[in-house]
């Protein structure tokens, strides 16, 4: 089992800056790749950032260029660093672990709100 958990979430006016952090414990040696999700009410959960074993990462054209994803392997947590967020990156944020046999945890969420 890998347990995950979220913070760095809050308030920011548009063009603001904010960085999530998903702390991961439990089998985090299984751990294929961390990716960033978000949900925003009324619209499905997409994926936002994901970096994988290896190193490499993907973003959504939504936020590229605007986001970062990173690790720091020492803390076990995935970071991403949101600048120049817009009312639209408004959403509940998730972090999601997927495992190399396949299964998937994911951490509780944390808010980000973009006020315009």
């Amino acid at each position: 089992q890998v347990q995950l958990v979220e913070s760095g979430g809050g308030l920011v006016q548009a063009g603001g800056s904010l960085r999530l952090s998903c702390a991961a414990s439990g089998s985090i040696f299984f751990i294929d790749a961390i990716n960033w999700y978000r949900q925003a009410p009324g619209k499905q959960r997409e994926l936002v950032a994901s970096i994988s074993r290896g190193g490499s990462t993907n973003y959504a054209g939504s936020v590229k260029g605007r986001f970062t994803i990173s690790r720091d392997n020492a803390e076990n947590t995935v970071y991403l660093q949101m600048n120049s967020l817009k009312s639209e990156d408004t959403a509940a944020y998730y972090c999601n672990a997927r495992l190399s046999g396949g299964a998937g945890y994911w951490g509780q969420g944390t808010q980000v709100t973009v006020s315009s």
